[in-house]
C-alpha cells in the first residue's frame, strides 16, 4: 500500500512545481513560500483532527519531536532553495537537479538506516545519476541572453541547496515519524517550516509586498499550498511503511508530471539529450519497484 501513497505523492508534487510557478511570477519567493506554508498548515492540521490523531500529541517523545523539528528545518531550507530557483530558472532546468536528491537519499538511508543497496539498486542509481546528468549538461549549453549573464546562472546553486537540504529531509523525517502517526508528523513538521519561512520573509524585509500580489498570483499559491499538503500527506504515510531508499526515488518521478505540464502551460522543451537523460531517471526508478 505505501508504494500507492509514495505514486500519489509524485502527483501532487509534480502539479505543485507548476502552480508554484505560476504563482511567483510576480511574487518575492521567500513570500510566496511563506504563503504556501500556510495554506499546508490548515491542510494538514484539518487532517488530523479528521483522523483524530491529535491524542497523540502528548505522548511524543522526546527523540521524535527533535527529529520531527530538524526535518522541519531541512524542508524549510529546501523549499527556499527551490521556489528561488523556480523563480530564477525554468522548471525545465530546475527539477532535474532538485531531482538528484535521489542518489543522496539511497546512501544516507545505506548509512543512517541500514536499508540494503542490492546491484539491483545499485544499477538503478547509475541510470538516475545519468540521466540527471544528462539534463543538467543541456543547461550549460544554452546561451546567455545578452544583458543578463549573472541571472541565468545563480538558480544553479539553489537548485542544488534544494537538493541537498531535501535528501536531508527524508531522512530526518523518517526517523522522526517513527513514534508518531505520519499525519500528525506531517502537521508538527510544517509548524517548524512556517516559522521558518516568515523569519526569512521579515529578515529579507519582504513582507510589506504581499499587498502588491494579484488575485490570479493569489489563486495559484493557494492551490500549490492544497497540491503541497497533499504530496506531503501522501510522502510520510509511504515513509512510515516502507524503504526511504524506495519512497524517494518515486516521488521523484514527479519529474514527468511537472515536465508534461510546463510543456503544456510555460511551452518549455526538452532537447534530445534531456529527453533521453529523462527515460535513464524514469528507468532507473522503475527498476527499484522490481
Amino acid at each position: 500500500m505505501w508504494i500507492v501513497f509514495a505514486f500519489a505523492s509524485a502527483l501532487f508534487a509534480g502539479i505543485t512545481a507548476v502552480l508554484a510557478k505560476c504563482g511567483i511570477k510576480n511574487t518575492d519567493s521567500n513570500v510566496a513560500t511563506a504563503l504556501r506554508t500556510c495554506v499546508v498548515l490548515i491542510f494538514s492540521w484539518v487532517m488530523v483532527f479528521i483522523a483524530g490523531v491529535q491524542t497523540d500529541l502528548t505522548g511524543l517523545s522526546s527523540k521524535t519531536l527533535i527529529f520531527l523539528i530538524l526535518s522541519g528545518v531541512a524542508t524549510g531550507a529546501s523549499w527556499l532553495c527551490y521556489f528561488k530557483a523556480l523563480q530564477l530558472g525554468d522548471i525545465n532546468k530546475v527539477t532535474p537537479i532538485d531531482k538528484c536528491s535521489t542518489i543522496l537519499t539511497m546512501l544516507l538511508a545505506f548509512l543512517l538506516l541500514g536499508e540494503p543497496i542490492s546491484p539491483l539498486k545499485g544499477v538503478s542509481m547509475l541510470l538516475i545519476a545519468a540521466g540527471t546528468y544528462l539534463m543538467i549538461q543541456k543547461k550549460h549549453m544554452l546561451r546567455e541572453p545578452a544583458g543578463k549573464p549573472g541571472k541565468n546562472r545563480s538558480w544553479i546553486f539553489f537548485a542544488f541547496g534544494s537538493a541537498i537540504f531535501a535528501s536531508l529531509t527524508s531522512i530526518l523525517g523518517k526517523i522522526g515519524i517513527e513514534g508518531v502517526d505520519s499525519t500528525l508528523g506531517t502537521a508538527i513538521r510544517t509548524i517548524v517550516v512556517l516559522i521558518m519561512a516568515w523569519i526569512v520573509v521579515f529578515v529579507t524585509k519582504k513582507q510589506h509586498t504581499i499587498r502588491r500580489i494579484d488575485q490570479k498570483s493569489w489563486l495559484f499559491l493557494i492551490l500549490s499550498g492544497f497540491a503541497t499538503g497533499g504530496s506531503w500527506l501522501c510522502y510520510y504515510r509511504a515513509l512510515q511503511t516502507g524503504f526511504a531508499s524506495v519512497v524517494v526515488p518515486i516521488d521523484k518521478l514527479s519529474i514527468l508530471v511537472t515536465i508534461a505540464f510546463s510543456r503544456i502551460v510555460f511551452k518549455e522543451r526538452l532537447s534530445k539529450k534531456s529527453a533521453a537523460g529523462l527515460v535513464m531517471i524514469t528507468s532507473g526508478t522503475l527498476l527499484l519497484l522490481l
